[in-house]
């Protein structure tokens, strides 16, 4: 068994473009402790992205967008009884409900499931200049030449940045680390982000999680 797992562990990148991805076992187990509402949910998603995975990708980005966003909104202090908690799309997913944050984190991992470059998608702390608050959206930047496209909660529309006036950017987040957005470029300003690093062990475990009931069934 500890053979096993190990094996597991080695081929786990293998499977992580793959990301959310739910065996018939794991439907079960979600059905059995969250509700059948929370594994159709699941369901759902999965039947979701292998419909999109033959549309273009402008279509690709709006419809994830308008589908993603369908999911309840609700706070961190509401869904977790704490603040600035980052879900995994599994936890979203299963629980309904979640932030900005979450909305963004499962469009990054669900764009890379589509086929996406991960390099090319930023997590992105912006300002919300209407009401002058801390807001997360997803950037994609289709060439680093052009303006990042917003995938955002808040809008069912998918536009470049410089026509979301009522964003201004702050710092744009992946696995290549922290940056700043000047004059259309991205500078670098820390190595890393440790709630992002966080997120990435936490994906990291429910995977394997995956695997072993997938090699179970």
């Amino acid at each position: 068994m500890k053979f096993f797992a190990l094996l597991l562990l080695f081929f786990l990148p293998l499977f992580a473009n793959n990301y959310p991805s739910f065996p018939t076992q794991e439907l079960r187990e979600i059905e059995m402790t969250s509700g059948t509402i929370a594994k159709n949910r699941s369901l759902d998603y999965q039947k979701i992205i292998n419909n999109l995975r033959s549309k273009p990708e402008s279509k690709q980005l709006l419809l994830l967008n308008t589908y993603l966003n369908q999911l309840i909104s609700l706070s961190d202090i509401e869904t977790k009884e704490i603040r600035d908690y980052w879900s995994t799309p599994k936890e979203f997913l299963i629980k309904g409900r979640g932030d900005c944050e979450d909305y963004a984190i499962i469009k990054y991992y669900s764009m890379i499931k589509l086929g996406f470059d991960s390099n090319k998608l930023y997590l992105t702390i912006v300002k919300e200049l209407l009401h002058g608050r801390n807001h997360m959206v997803l950037s994609y930047f289709p060439n680093p030449h052009r303006q990042p496209l917003i995938l955002d909660n808040l809008s069912f529309k998918v536009l470049p940045l410089n026509k979301r006036t009522d964003l201004k950017a702050r710092y744009f987040i992946n696995t290549r680390g922290v940056f700043a957005y000047n004059n259309a470029y991205l500078v670098p300003v820390n190595a890393k982000s440790k709630k992002f690093i966080h997120l990435i062990k936490q994906v990291e475990q429910e995977e394997l999680h995956t695997q072993v009931l997938h090699a179970c069934n």
